[in-house]
């Protein structure tokens, strides 16, 4: 006679089992290495600008730093109009406002909220300064340019308000 330990597989009911059988090691350790090939692809080290996202740079070629992408239509989702453009006081013309580090640091313009309580906080420059280098400030994209073929681009120099 045979004996069979209770809680052997000959013994265990199937349906108690997981409905998937763990994965062979190599399968994770491939699945891994395919993860970071797409993460490093995946991360280039300058963004392309979307339709209606704005691009400034007022200040940042001549501060050696890549422009800013700012995604109006990732805030616009969230938020209504007002809270940037009256309650923060951004201006509604690309490069209409005299933005600069230390004003964001000291909670103005993106500051309000990029703080690192409502959202990441300047540490990590490359999230917002990821535009080619020489971008010239600009709605991308604008409605504008793709009827009439209108430049809509500001080069705003340091301590000048732009013409409205």
């Amino acid at each position: 006679m045979r004996h069979v330990k209770a809680n052997s597989p000959a013994t265990e009911n199937p349906r108690s089992r997981n409905a998937f059988p763990s994965p062979p090691r190599w399968w994770v350790w491939a699945a891994l290495v395919v993860a970071l090939l797409l993460f490093a692809a995946g991360t280039p080290e300058q963004s392309r600008a979307e339709y209606g996202d704005v691009v400034i740079n007022n200040f940042s070629d001549d501060a050696g730093m890549r422009p800013v992408i700012f995604p109006h239509w990732f805030h616009r989702i969230r938020f209504r109009c007002k809270v940037c453009h009256a309650d923060l006081g951004f201006k509604f013309q690309a490069g209409g406002n005299q933005i600069n580090m230390l004003k964001i640091i000291d909670g103005n313009f993106c500051g309000a909220c990029h703080n690192g309580e409502v959202a990441w906080s300047v540490e990590n420059c490359n999230l917002c300064h990821s535009a080619k280098p020489g971008t010239p400030t600009q709605v991308h994209e604008n409605t504008l340019q793709k009827l009439f073929g209108l430049p809509s681009t500001v080069k705003a120099k340091a301590g000048s308000e732009p013409k409205p």
